[in-house]
């Protein structure tokens, strides 16, 4: 492969520019990150630690193996929502390794409103679920959760996607001979109980962990019996009397061991096997990423100089590069890890709808993975496209990507707008993972061109009524539809409704989609069938 040859000029004033006003949008990112991690309020935490509890990201670290990362997801989830009340929305999830194994590990925040679920938290509950489906990943619950948010009941019990939808995930998990192991380490209460008694093994905390499918209030309240929570469904009745729970712990600390003991014994299962290269540092530095990557998204960038600050050596065999070069397809590695990448350029044109197909056919028969890299306004309009047949070539890309069955994975390095979002494996196309940049904007259109067709809308309304918009009454409406698609169209307004798998420092792009990769391997890759293409 040859090194791609940078054209960036990093002592240019622009560089430095673009680099300073992005390191304060990262740095406001990061400050936030750091907030939310704290996880309750001080008092919450507090009352939480005096009753011999581990924090839930203390816990993570205990679990997986020393030295080793984890992979978390959505930090963000319900951010400037709900006054801010549920930071993580009350979970933390994400991919640890365990003696040697890529885990889920969806672990309740019990100070944060007593590990209770809301909407977000049920969502990327399910989620984490997903991710042990989609690669074949054993999972691990901390449970310590009150269960459903009252005051939210409507948003979380009784669809599809809501609470009971844990256990169904739960059967399916079971019976695809994925191993699950819950660790009882606070409340688990009515549909919640189903966590730990439907898993393969489940820990108990002595004087800490309780199981039961009614609390001792509901108890009084049903039959008149009176007893306490231990006596109800504690530590010492579910591994003596019932046989609800398998082991028991006198601590947090002694239930996270017998977690990592129960992995020893877990059997291996064949990986898929890719030819995996020595790892080796990109030669272009990745922090130039901060004066690369578009903050103004009227600025057009080369997609190569994101990808040479990404790829292991900044080595890139690309695909057609003098065809359709608003798209960038080729093969590089990441971290060792092969990987075909499909990069925009510009818009979508008929020829670059069928270069991006062309290319998914190249990494679907070579069993090689894909990164997305998006950054785009969406397919070209206008009448001499529609009678070229763009919606028609179009969808030969969008059937590509749909179908492909290696794994997908996708960063919002810009914008991402329109179709474009869906032929680039946007959320409803299935990536294994999809991460967006702090400054990534998505939404249907950009805010000025949605402010423009809904004035022109709202005019040709008034028009048929004899009547006009003044020039003060446009300018008033113009700005609040940019207002309304600037907020709903930034990354924080999607990582907040998990459109995404979090906001990531664009420095770790790499390390996250390696990642993503060593994560899929533990599933079997399936042969790719593609169904009717309208030629």
């Amino acid at each position: 492969m040859y090194r791609i040859e940078s054209k960036i000029d990093t002592l240019s004033e622009e560089f430095k520019k673009n680099k300073e006003d992005y390191l304060h949008l990262l740095n406001q990112y990061k400050k936030i990150l750091r907030e939310i991690k704290k996880g309750g309020s001080p008092h919450a935490i507090e009352k939480h630690k005096e009753r011999g509890k581990l924090l839930v990201r203390e816990r993570i670290d205990l679990l997986i193996d020393a030295n080793t990362p984890f992979m978390e997801l959505s930090p963000l989830a319900s951010y400037n929502q709900y006054d801010n009340q549920f930071p993580s929305a009350g979970i933390v999830t994400g991919i640890g390794v365990i003696h040697g194994r890529e885990t889920i590990i969806i672990a309740n925040d019990a100070t944060v409103k007593g590990g209770t679920y809301i909407k977000e938290s049920i969502k990327k509950h399910i989620r984490a679920q997903e991710v042990a489906m989609e690669n074949h990943l054993p999972c691990v619950y901390l449970v310590d959760s009150g269960g459903v948010f009252l005051p939210e009941q409507a948003n979380v019990f009784p669809d599809k996607y809501h609470f009971g939808r844990f256990f169904f995930n739960q059967a399916q998990m079971s019976a695809m001979g994925l191993p699950q192991i819950s660790i009882v380490m606070g409340s688990c209460t009515a549909g919640g109980a189903y966590v730990p008694a439907m898993s393969d093994e489940t820990i108990i905390v002595k004087n800490q962990g309780t199981i039961f499918i009614g609390g001792p209030p509901l108890v009084k309240a049903a039959t008149g019996e009176v007893v306490t929570a231990e006596e109800l469904g504690g530590a010492d009745v579910h591994t003596a009397i019932s046989g609800v729970s398998d082991h028991f712990a006198v601590n947090d600390v002694h239930a996270i061991q017998i977690c990592r003991n129960i992995f020893e014994t877990l059997k291996f299962k064949e990986k898929t096997n890719l030819e995996i290269l020595e790892p080796e540092e990109p030669f272009y530095d990745p922090e130039e990423l901060y004066g690369i990557a578009p903050i103004d998204l009227k600025k057009p960038v080369d997609s190569r100089e994101i990808i040479a600050r990404m790829v292991d050596g900044s080595k890139f065999h690309e695909f057609k590069a003098r065809y359709a070069p608003t798209l960038v397809t080729g093969f590089a590695h990441i971290m060792g890890f092969p990987v075909g990448i499909i990069a925009n350029n510009g818009v979508l044109f008929s020829e670059t709808a069928l270069k991006g197909a062309h290319f998914v056919e190249l990494c679907t028969s070579r069993n090689t993975p894909i990164l997305f890299l998006q950054n785009i306004t969406g397919f070209i309009v206008g009448k001499q496209y529609e009678h070229g047949g763009i919606a028609r070539d179009g969808a030969k890309f969008v059937h590509a990507v749909a179908n492909a069955n290696v794994p997908k994975f996708t960063v919002v390095f810009g914008g991402s707008f329109g179709a474009g979002n869906y032929a680039m494996a946007g959320r409803a196309f299935d990536p294994r993972f999809l991460f967006m940049w702090p400054n990534a904007k998505i939404s249907v259109m950009g805010g000025e061109q949605a402010a423009n067709v809904l004035i022109t809308v709202k005019e040709d309304q008034l028009k048929a009524k004899g009547q006009t918009l003044s020039g003060e009454e446009r300018d008033k409406l113009y700005q609040s539809i940019i207002k309304n698609y600037d907020d709903e169209g930034s990354a924080y307004f999607s990582t907040s409704r998990l459109w995404d798998d979090g906001i990531i420092d664009p420095v770790n792009t790499r390390k996250m989609i390696a990642m993503g990769i060593a994560t899929s391997l533990n599933k079997k890759y399936t042969d790719t069938k593609y169904g009717v293409f309208r030629m």
